[in-house]
């Protein structure tokens, strides 16, 4: 059953978002050039390494000149890119990934291989015993205020308590904390 709905969701939300994709990739490429996306390989279920897509927001090569991970006022990210974060446009490519079944619509969020260095053992296995997310519990309560002691704390849960009921409550909490810009 929750396969079903991700993919009739993520179809339907590819088609729906269509022209926001259309004018985000022509932004990014009109500010910094091609390509508009990048692929970046993440963890997924079972511990299956998988590319994960995402419109680019950052200059090109960022990953040459700077860490894997963002900090604030990054002088790598472009101005299109500071605008598809906070809106978090930067993720829709993932309904790919959803649709290919890499990812759910909701789970935890996908992590970096070197990040399993952060998990104890059993943390690692949890996660990884269900498909990441386009959104999670973590990112409809905290978004991306969190700690990530908070964000972990709050994925293990989402994986005990997961169902289709309480997926539903954490789409329509994250379009809530989407539209009011802060978290709930």
């Amino acid at each position: 059953m929750k396969r079903a709905m991700d993919v009739l969701l993520s179809l339907a939300a590819l088609i729906l978002l269509a022209p926001v994709m259309m004018i985000a990739a022509a932004a990014i490429v009109l500010e910094s050039g091609a390509p508009a996306l990048f692929r970046q390989v993440r963890v997924g279920l079972l511990e299956r390494e998988f590319g994960m897509f995402k419109f680019r927001s950052m200059v090109q090569n960022a990953s040459s000149l700077g860490p894997h991970y963002t900090r604030d006022h990054d002088p790598r990210v472009t101005r299109v890119g500071r605008f598809i974060r906070t809106t978090s446009i930067d993720e829709l490519p993932q309904l790919v990934n959803v649709l290919l079944g890499d990812m759910s619509l909701v789970g935890p969020r996908p992590s970096l291989p070197l990040q399993r260095e952060l998990y104890s053992q059993e943390q690692w296995a949890l996660r990884c015993s269900v498909r990441p997310g386009l959104t999670g519990l973590a990112q409809a309560l905290l978004r991306s205020a969190g700690s990530f002691e908070e964000s972990l704390e709050l994925d293990l849960r989402y994986v005990r308590e997961a169902g289709c009921w309480v997926d539903l409550k954490i789409m329509v909490r994250t379009v809530r904390t989407l539209v009011s810009g802060r978290s709930n």
